[in-house]
């Protein structure tokens, strides 16, 4: 069944994840540059904390998804712009998942074990190989700046929808109706 806004869980979801990923994308844009210190290992610490939390919680958000079926989009909408929200949407849980397993995988290369909030060890998904670790790093870094694009658009839309083309795309979505 379809409904004009997204339910109140796809919503929470929604803007848990959008201030957790700015939050994470702001601390390791600023921490990669620190000098080594306890300091830096404790953001390392904390953004390694967040990221198995936003891979967890990406999870959870499809599986919301799959159950409950989002809004159908605008039928003012022309095909092309659907298909570009469709595959946006796409890109962004892709990001969403490789960005927290690609920083788990460098970790791992790097022989730095992944401890969830310092409790609960996750295994190492590879073995330590420095050269392999450096490139995870780069690669990681590299869908971070692609998230932030993707979501810079994602963002631009919405509020092209809602000042433009004057459509509920942006209130469907918003925390309070």
């Amino acid at each position: 069944m379809h409904h004009a806004h997204y339910t109140r869980t796809a919503k929470t979801l929604h803007w848990l994840m959008a201030l957790m990923l700015f939050g994470l994308l702001a601390l390791g844009f600023y921490m990669s540059d620190l000098p080594l210190s306890p300091d830096k290992l404790q953001l390392y610490a904390w953004h390694k904390w967040a990221g198995v939390s936003v891979f967890a919680l990406v999870w959870l958000r499809l599986a919301w998804r799959v159950l409950h079926r989002p809004p159908a989009l605008a039928a003012s909408m022309p095909t092309h712009m659907q298909w570009a929200a469709h595959a946006g949407h796409f890109a962004l849980y892709v990001l969403m998942i490789a960005i927290p397993l690609s920083g788990w995988l460098m970790s791992s290369a790097k022989g730095v074990q992944t401890v969830w909030f310092g409790v609960l060890p996750l295994p190492d998904l590879l073995g330590k190989d420095k050269e392999l670790g450096l490139r995870l790093a780069e690669m990681h870094e590299a869908l971070s700046i692609g998230l932030l694009l993707l979501i810079a658009g994602h963002a631009g839309a919405a509020l092209w929808h809602h000042f433009f083309h004057k459509d509920d795309t942006l209130r469907r979505m918003w925390p309070a109706r």
